[in-house]
C-alpha cells in the first residue's frame, strides 16, 4: 500500500486523519526502503564520519583521567575539590544531553550534531587558557555540554541509518572509537607532558573541531526523522540519494525489493510524555536505572584511576603509562561486544559485562601487588568498555522516531547525574574508604545496573525500529 493509495482510499476520514495517515505510511515505506539496503562502503562512510568525531569527543573526556593528578598540583586541590572539578565535565553533559535529544527530535540530527562539536572545540580551548580552578571548572562545564549534545544524536543517527541486520554491531562499533580515543588521550598526555605542562594537551585537543566541516558536508539528515515530520519531499529525496549511491556501490545492480510495512500506530502522546507512556515506561524506567548507576561506577572509577595510582608512589608519567596499558584492553572488549549483541543479544551481553565488570573492580580494588594491579585493570577495562557497547546498542532501539532522540537524550542525561555524583563522592569517600572501598562501591553499582537490565529488559535483537515500537 502505498501513501497515495492510503490517501484514495480515505475519503470518509477528516482532512487531519487522512493526513496522518499518509504520513505514517510514508514513514513506514522510507524505513522499508532503507532496511532493505545492502550494507555498503557508502553507508560505512556514514559511519565513519560519525564515529571520527565520538574518537575526538573520547580523547578531551579522558584528558582529566590523565592530567587531574598535574592539574591538582598546580592549583593545590584537596581531594574532594578535584573531586568537584571533575563533575563539571558531567554536569555539563546531563544540561548538554537533556537539550540535545529535545532539539535533535525537533530541528534535525544532523544540525545538532554540527552545533555539538563547535561547543567542545571551544570548551577545550578554554581548558587549556585557565588560569585558575574555578576558569577551568567552568570550561569543563562547557566541554561536557558540547559533549552531551553529541551522544545521543550520534546514537540516533547510526540506528536510524543501520540495517536491522547491523544495526546493533555498528552502534557497539561506534562505542568503540571511546576506548580508541581514551588511549589516544593517554599517549597524548604521555608525550605533551614531557615538554610542556598540562595546558597544552587541552589546547591541542580543540583543533579537530573544525572537523565539523566535513560533518556539515557528508552526513545526510535522517530519511526517518524527515518523514516523521512530514518532510515528505526532502525524506524522498534523500532516501533516493542513499539508494543512488548503495547502487553504485553494488556495481549498478537493482537493488532488492522493498517489502512494504503497515504504518505504526499513531502516538497519543508526544515529547517528553511518550518516554512514560505505554510500553515506553518499563523502557525508561530500566534505562534511567541503568545508566544512572553504570555511569557512577564508571566514571566515578576512571576518572581517578591516575590519581590513585599516583597516591600509591607511581610517578605522573608513569601512572599514564599503567592507565593507558589497562585501557588496551578495552578494544578487544567492545569487539567482542559487537559480537555478542548480535549472536547473544542486547539484553544478556549488557547484564554479562555489568557482573565480570563489577567482579573486575573488586579485585582490582583488593590488588597486592602491581601483578594483580595490571591483570585485574584489564579485565576490569575489558567488561566495562564492552558494556558501554552493549547499552548505546540497545538505547536507541526502545523508542520511536518522533522521540528517539529525546529518550536516548534522557536516558544519557540521568547517567550525567550519576558520573556527575561519582568522582566527587570517590574524592570525599577515598581519606576513610582507602581504595578498596572506593572499588566496591563501583562494584556494586554495577550489579544494580545488572539487576534492572536482567528484571526489566527487553530483546530486540534482529527487529527493525519500527517493530520494536509496535
Amino acid at each position: 500500500m502505498t501513501v497515495s493509495d492510503v490517501t484514495a482510499s480515505a475519503g470518509r476520514l477528516a482532512p487531519a486523519a487522512v493526513a496522518r495517515t499518509a504520513q505514517a505510511q510514508q514513514v513506514a515505506d522510507i524505513a522499508a526502503r532503507l532496511e532493505r539496503l545492502p550494507l555498503t562502503s557508502y553507508q560505512r562512510w556514514i559511519f565513519g564520519i560519525i564515529a571520527t568525531a565520538w574518537f575526538f569527543d573520547s580523547m578531551d573526556l579522558a584528558a582529566l583521567t590523565f592530567v587531574l593528578g598535574s592539574i591538582r598540583q598546580t592549583f593545590g586541590l584537596s581531594t574532594a575539590e578535584a573531586g568537584l572539578l571533575s563533575s563539571m565535565s558531567f554536569l555539563g553533559m546531563f544540561i548538554g544531553a537533556a537539550s540535545a535529544g529535545l532539539l535533535a527530535d525537533r530541528f534535525g540530527r544532523a544540525r545538532v550534531f554540527q552545533v555539538s562539536m563547535i561547543f567542545w572545540g571551544l570548551g577545550s580551548l578554554c581548558c587549556g587558557l585557565s588560569t585558575t580552578a574555578t576558569a577551568l571548572g567552568a570550561s569543563r562545564l562547557l566541554l561536557g555540554f558540547g559533549m552531551g549534545m553529541e551522544f545521543p544524536v550520534a546514537q540516533s543517527m547510526v540506528s536510524e541509518i543501520m540495517p536491522a541486520s547491523n544495526r546493533g554491531r555498528y552502534i557497539a562499533f561506534l562505542e568503540g572509537f571511546w576506548p580508541l580515543g581514551f588511549i589516544a588521550s593517554g599517549l597524548l598526555t604521555y608525550f605533551v607532558l614531557q615538554a610542556a605542562d598540562w595546558r597544552w594537551v587541552f589546547i591541542l585537543q580543540a583543533i579537530p573541531a573544525v572537523f565539523v566541516l566535513v560533518v556539515r558536508r557528508y552526513v545526510p539528515e535522517s530519511p526517518r526523522w524527515l518523514a516523521s515530520h512530514g518532510y515528505s519531499e526532502r525524506a524522498e529525496a534523500t532516501v533516493r540519494d542513499i539508494e543512488s549511491r548503495v547502487r553504485d556501490r553494488i556495481g549498478g545492480k537493482e537493488l532488492p525489493p522493498v517489502v512494504r510495512q503497515a504504518p505504526a500506530p499513531a502516538s497519543a502522546t508526544t515529547g517528553l510524555r511518550t518516554l512514560f507512556s505505554g510500553i515506553y515506561a518499563r523502557r525508561t524506567t530500566m534505562l534511567w536505572t541503568v545508566w544512572f548507576f553504570a555511569l557512577l561506577g564508571f566514571y566515578g572509577l576512571t576518572t581517578w584511576l591516575g590519581a590513585l595510582l599516583q597516591a600509591k608512589g607511581f610517578p605522573i608519567t608513569k601512572s599514564v603509562f599503567y592507565t593507558i596499558l589497562i585501557s588496551l584492553a578495552g578494544i578487544p572488549g567492545f569487539l567482542v561486544s559487537a559480537w555478542l549483541v548480535e549472536s547473544w543479544g542486547r539484553k544478556a551481553t549488557l547484564a554479562m559485562n555489568l557482573l565480570c565488570g563489577a567482579i573486575a573492580c573488586h579485585f582490582y580494588g583488593s590488588a597486592a601487588d602491581q601483578t594483580q594491579l595490571v591483570i585485574a585493570g584489564l579485565c576490569m577495562q575489558f567488561f566495562l568498555f564492552g558494556m558501554w557497547s552493549a547499552l548505546y546498542a540497545y538505547t536507541p532501539e526502545l523508542y520511536p522516531t518522533h522521540v528517539r532522540a529525546t529518550g536516548t537524550g534522557f536516558a544519557s542525561a540521568v547517567g550525567r547525574i550519576g558520573s556527575l555524583i561519582g568522582p566527587y563522592v570517590i574524592g570525599v569517600i577515598l581519606p576513610a574508604a582507602g581504595q578498596s572501598g572506593v572499588f566496591a562501591l563501583g562494584a556494586g553499582a554495577f550489579v544494580v545496573a545488572a539487576l534492572a537490565v536482567l528484571l526489566l529488559g527487553e530483546e530486540t535483537r534482529g527487529r527493525t525500529l519500527e517493530s520494536i515500537s509496535h
